[in-house]
């Protein structure tokens, strides 16, 4: 009968630290994200710029956020415009948690887009998104940081020209890391559902 007990009290304690491993593991479980996990990269460490109310901008300034890193160029006719207007969707899907969301869109095309049109521009899709720009210099240094690819085109006119550059999104964590990199077009609901999870 003893044996009986000290084997059962054993099952019963070997029972219960399965149930706590179970439930640890549940706790500790990965996200499932949507857009690739870039977690732990040494992408995006340096965004050193200046935004169009001519104040400076690092990382720090966005922390309590989930920061979204947009580059891109006024002049461009659909790739920008149309992922700016899904994130203008993906902050209205989140309710109010979209007031965590900070969009940063980065000029790649610095010599035409002066503070006055980058702030025309962003803000035409939200009141609340933010451009930023820098010279040539820190303008490539920043591209460089996040490995992001830019050039000038030749324009079919004399001195036009248009830029192509990497389509795509940096996605931080409120704490200031690097989580994600979503592809153009990856859809609200997927991008909506991947920021719910970093907030």
């Amino acid at each position: 009968m003893a044996e009986f007990a000290v084997s059962r009290r054993f099952v019963l304690r070997a029972g219960a630290a399965a149930v706590a491993a179970a439930m640890l593991a549940a706790c500790q479980k990965k996200p499932s994200f949507n857009s690739t996990d870039v977690s732990g990269s040494d992408l995006g460490t340096d965004l050193s710029l200046t935004d169009f109310n001519g104040q400076p901008r690092t990382l720090q300034d966005f922390k309590g956020k989930v920061l979204v890193v947009f580059f891109g160029f006024v002049q461009c006719p659909d790739v920008c415009p149309t992922t700016l207007a899904e994130f203008v969707q993906v902050k209205n899907s989140l309710g109010k948690d979209g007031d965590k969301v900070q969009i940063a869109f980065v000029t790649v095309d610095p010599e035409r887009d002066t503070p006055e049109i980058l702030r025309a521009y962003v803000t035409q899709f939200d009141p609340s998104f933010l451009g930023l720009r820098g010279d040539a210099d820190a303008t490539a240094r920043v591209a460089k940081s996040f490995k992001v690819f830019y050039a000038k085109v030749p324009g079919k006119e004399p001195g036009s020209y248009t830029m192509d550059h990497t389509a795509g999104v940096y996605i931080y964590d409120p704490d200031g890391h690097l989580r994600l990199f979503a592809r153009h077009n990856a859809g609200v609901d997927a991008l909506a559902s991947d920021i719910r999870q970093l907030l």
